[in-house]
Formats: C-alpha cells, sequence, structure tokens
C-alpha cells in the first residue's frame, strides 16, 4: 500500500513512518511548513531568536534525515497560507472574542486530513498516516469508520481528532494506537532511528514561548491592527474590583495575574467580550453542570434523535464525566453533566466518549452558570 506520512521530525511521526516501511508499505514523507518563525519573532533574554517546535529547520532536517536512513521519498510542503487562514487566524479571534482557544484540533482535521490527504492522493496514496496515539476500526456490519482512543491512556491524542469526517477517517492510520510511548521509543532505537531520544515539545507549536497574549499582540501589531485595550475587572455581583489588560490576557480559571487585592482567591469564571469585562469569583463559582456546544460532529453514528449518555470532556487533561448530551439542530448539542464541573471555558473543545470510543465531539459555545 502507497502511504504519505505527516513528519514533524519528532520521535512519533518518525516511528509511525518507520513502522509502516518495516511493514512492507510503499512510504512517502512530507513535513508541512505552516509557519514562518521570522514573523512573530520570540527573543530570549540573551536577545537570541528562541527555538520554535514548528517548522523549524531542525525539525525538518530530522525528518529528511529519517526518510533517507529508511530509503524513502520526502517533500516539504508549504501550508503557510492554509495555516494562517484555517488556524492561526481563528486562534486570534478566538481570544478576542474572550474565548480559549485549541487550535490543534483545526490543525488536523483541515490541514493533515484535508490539505496533505488531497495532494497524498494526487500522487497515488491510499492513506494518510501520522504519528498520533488513536486508533481508527471499521465497522464491518455499518461499513461505519470508529475512533478509539490509544492503548497509551497517558499519551492518548483521540481529544484532538473528533473532528474528522468518515471521508478522512477511511484514509487515516495511527501506526502507533496500539503502543505506549515507551514501546515507541524502544521501536524507534531498534530501528536506529536518530530522533530516538527527541525530547518533546508540550506548547502549541507557533507560540514557541506559550505566552499566547504575547503573540497575538505582536501577530495584530504586524497587521497593522491595535491591541485589545484594557477594561473592567468585576464580581459576579457587578463591582469594579480593578482593571484588566486586555481579555486575551486572561482564561476561565485563572488566579495569578489578577492584580486584585481580596481576602479569599479569586478566579476568571468568565469574559464578556461584548462590555469588555473580566468577571471574576470564588471557586466554587467556577462550577457549572451545563454548556452548549456548536460544530458538532458524531463519529459513531449519524445525528441522534435521542439523548445520548457518555463520558465528557471538557479539555484536553479533564477527566471525562458521566453526561447528557441532547442535540438541538444541526451541528449544535446541549451537555449536562450528572455532578458540576470546573471551570468549562468556551473555545474549547468537548469530546463524547463511551469507554475507550469517541462518539463525537463539538466547541463550547457557552456555559451556563
Amino acid at each position: 500500500m502507497k502511504i504519505a506520512v505527516a513528519m514533524s521530525g519528532g520521535v512519533d511521526s518518525s516511528t509511525a513512518a518507520a513502522l509502516l516501511r518495516e511493514a512492507g508499505h510503499e512510504v512517502i514523507g512530507f513535513t508541512m511548513q505552516l509557519w514562518d518563525q521570522r514573523r512573530n519573532l520570540v527573543l530570549d533574554e540573551n536577545g537570541e531568536p528562541l527555538p520554535s517546535r514548528c517548522c523549524s529547520l531542525d525539525d525538518v532536517y530530522d525528518a529528511r534525515r529519517v526518510a533517507q536512513q529508511l530509503g524513502f521519498p520526502f517533500y516539504v510542503l508549504n501550508l503557510e497560507r492554509d495555516f494562517e487562514r484555517a488556524v492561526v487566524q481563528p486562534f486570534v479571534q478566538s481570544y478576542l472574542s474572550g474565548e480559549t482557544p485549541i487550535p490543534c484540533v483545526a490543525c488536523n482535521s483541515r490541514l493533515k486530513f484535508a490539505s496533505l490527504d488531497r495532494l497524498a492522493q494526487s500522487l497515488g496514496c491510499e492513506r494518510v498516516a501520522t504519528g498520533h496515539y488513536a486508533r481508527v476500526v471499521r465497522d464491518d456490519e455499518t461499513g461505519r469508520y470508529k475512533l478509539f482512543r490509544g492503548r497509551d491512556r497517558r499519551k492518548d491524542q483521540s481529544y484532538f481528532l473528533w473532528e474528522l469526517t468518515q471521508e478522512q477517517l477511511a484514509r487515516a492510520m495511527f501506526p502507533l494506537g496500539e503502543l505506549t510511548k515507551e514501546e515507541v521509543r524502544a521501536a524507534a532505537r531498534r530501528l536506529g532511528l536518530s530522533v530516538a531520544e527527541k525530547a518533546e515539545s508540550q506548547e502549541i507549536c507557533f507560540v514557541p514561548d506559550g505566552d499566547y497574549a504575547g503573540f497575538i499582540d505582536r501577530y495584530l501589531e504586524a497587521e497593522g491592527e491595535r491591541r485589545p485595550p484594557a477594561g473592567e475587572i468585576v464580581s459576579t455581583s457587578g463591582e469594579v474590583l480593578g482593571t484588566h489588560k486586555g481579555i486575551h490576557n486572561y482564561t476561565v480559571g485563572q488566579r495569578r495575574g489578577l492584580g486584585i487585592a481580596h481576602g479569599r482567591p479569586l478566579y476568571v469564571v468568565a469574559i464578556d467580550a461584548e462590555r469588555n469585562r473580566v468577571i471574576v469569583g470564588e471557586d466554587e463559582e467556577l462550577l457549572s453542570r451545563e454548556f452548549s456546544a456548536a460544530g458538532v460532529n458524531w463519529i459513531a453514528f449519524d445525528q441522534p434523535t435521542a439523548p445520548v449518555r457518555a463520558e465528557v470532556r471538557v479539555r484536553y487533561r479533564h477527566e471525562a464525566a458521566p453526561a447528557t448530551i441532547e442535540t438541538t439542530g444541526e451541528g449544535r448539542a446541549r451537555v449536562r453533566f450528572d455532578e458540576p464541573q470546573r471551570a468549562i471555558t468556551p473555545g474549547q473543545a468537548t469530546v463524547f466518549y463511551r469507554g475507550d470510543e469517541v462518539l463525537g465531539g463539538g466547541w463550547i459555545v457557552r456555559v451556563k452558570r
């Protein structure tokens, strides 16, 4: 089988490519050039550019070296324009709207399994493989493709893949889905890959220092737009407690950096972009049972006509909790937890599970308090 492999230059995607090659498949490696690091440059304390985990020359070199070592073709795709339009601009606008976005979902569904897949098909590739820790299985009875968590729960990345369509899942391959991280590194060592001990990155790839607000400030300045203005920090009862530095500097659940003197700890409980306000409250005010989701994509079945019981996650590190999901229109749903959950945040992805199976997911748009 001829397979296109998305290669970031890290140990996971490199090992995925190597395992497919070892299994006898015809592999073509692709590294996607997504972001020009000369834009929005971040400097360290010595005035030197901060190393990035997105499209750095070192990563491209590492991916190319693995392809050369294993003897398969390798190409670098310039998808910077697509990435900015589909990922970076929505990321910036989401923060400016008082949300906390998660760009990795859009990157997977709209670039790796859309833009890359189209090119791969033009080269005769039957599948697109990545280094995600997830599993896809075809249900022989229904013909439907189903998505499951990776066997390694600590590394499971199914949360980032809920937006994939049936057509995309039909062509997706996740060679690491049945492996643990330790087994992947062991395989990389066995295969003699130069990246076997390469460290991982935990930040959003195009924000190497983790300073999302700083990235947005620099992006807006480069685009000739002004930074978001300061505004009021208010209590849930409407009392003005202080001044914020622009709503993009804050997210639900945040405690540090509020600059407010108060008898008890205060947290951001909501952001009112229309009134340019950051709303704060005590810890218990972060709890809520219900939220609305938009852009809902069902994977396990077509849009349900009856309420669905599931375990629901509201952010990547959230422990899935029992809830009832009701559709409220095309691509929309209302989710109600059995027990209140902390810091449900507009802009984040919500993913619905039944055991290890991903039933679907959506974007959190409104939280009922």
